[in-house]
């Protein structure tokens, strides 16, 4: 390789690259002067790089010091020229930490791990998920109001319109395990769910088998969300409407729901084993699990507490409390 052809080479590496390479060539070449200049000082060419970096990094044990002029004014250029770039490295170091430090916070930074959960939006119910999220589980928002992220600082965040394509190959949607859209709290109902839909087309587009879950405020949109290809749609306003009819004839039905946030439900596929077994059977062989059977459920229906007499099939699927 011809010198020019070198330089061009050198000159492409980013400038962290370049500084340590830099100051990996002077203190070996500064070690190795050193030992020729002062071989009774400096026995071996080891010694001589190990007098240059601490030298270089102003740590200065006395251990070697140069004792003839001409090892002196080796050590001079050493210290002018040698604790230039260090210092130049760690200034690189810091830079680059706070840049991406900023460009975290404001969102710019893109996302390049997979399996994460994409939330949409930043509201109330989206700091109440990433609470109740599990901690081995990434998470990513996006929102396009926050101007600085602050808080909490483990999650990820993008800042962008969720109906804009490059916001969500920043967020890496293509390697995303599920996506949850929030509605907009900025707009009134309609337009939140119309946002939602669009939004959901962008993700599909980008992303077909993405799992997708879409909070939908108005009934006539939970159709149109479907036909968008939402995987699930929660109708937020419809369960408000739910918990707060049966407060009118259980007072104290909230305090009981309160209790599934420590006891979450979940669907259980039918082990080889249980199948013929009744729901009775059932329910006491989880019970050893200390897991609560309240239901079973298959492609066409879902039962809550069925007769004790029910048999359990290789299709269905066992909806449980668990701990």
């Amino acid at each position: 390789m011809r010198w020019y052809e070198f330089l061009a080479s050198y000159w492409r590496l980013s400038p962290l690259i370049r500084i340590i390479f830099t100051i990996t060539t002077i203190i070996c070449l500064f070690g190795m002067i050193i030992h020729i200049v002062e071989p009774k000082t400096f026995l071996t060419a080891f010694d001589g790089i190990w007098w240059a970096l601490i030298t270089t990094t102003t740590i200065g044990y006395g251990d070697l010091v140069p004792k003839t002029l001409s090892g002196k004014l080796v050590a001079i250029t050493l210290i002018l020229l040698g604790t230039a770039f260090v210092s130049a490295y760690f200034v690189t170091l810091s830079t680059k930490a706070i840049s991406k430090e900023n460009a975290l916070s404001t969102g710019e930074l893109p996302y390049t791990k997979g399996g994460h959960v994409i939330l949409v939006g930043w509201n109330e119910r989206v700091r109440e998920l990433l609470t109740l999220m599990p901690s081995n589980i990434p998470c990513l928002v996006i929102d396009e109001t926050l101007k600085r992220w602050d808080v909490p600082k483990h999650v990820h965040f993008i800042k962008g319109n969720p109906t804009h394509d490059d916001v969500w190959k920043k967020a890496n949607v293509f390697e995303a395990r599920t996506v949850i859209i929030t509605a907009n709290q900025h707009k009134n109902e309609t337009e939140a769910d119309l946002a939602s839909i669009v939004t959901l087309l962008t993700v599909k587009a980008l992303h077909p088998s993405v799992y997708t879950v879409v909070e939908i405020l108005t009934t006539p949109q939970v159709d149109n969300a479907k036909r968008a290809g939402a995987d699930e749609t929660i109708e937020t306003n419809k369960w408000i409407s739910f918990l707060m009819t049966n407060c009118l004839s259980s007072p104290s039905i909230l305090n009981d729901v309160e209790q599934f946030k420590k006891h979450p439900i979940k669907r259980l596929a039918v082990r080889d084993e249980w199948i013929g077994m009744s729901f009775a059977s059932m329910l006491t062989e989880l019970k050893k699990e200390d897991i609560l059977l309240i239901g079973v459920a298959n492609n066409q229906h879902v039962v809550i507490n069925p007769p004790s007499h029910t048999i359990i099939q290789s299709t269905d699927e066992l909806i449980v409390l668990a701990q």
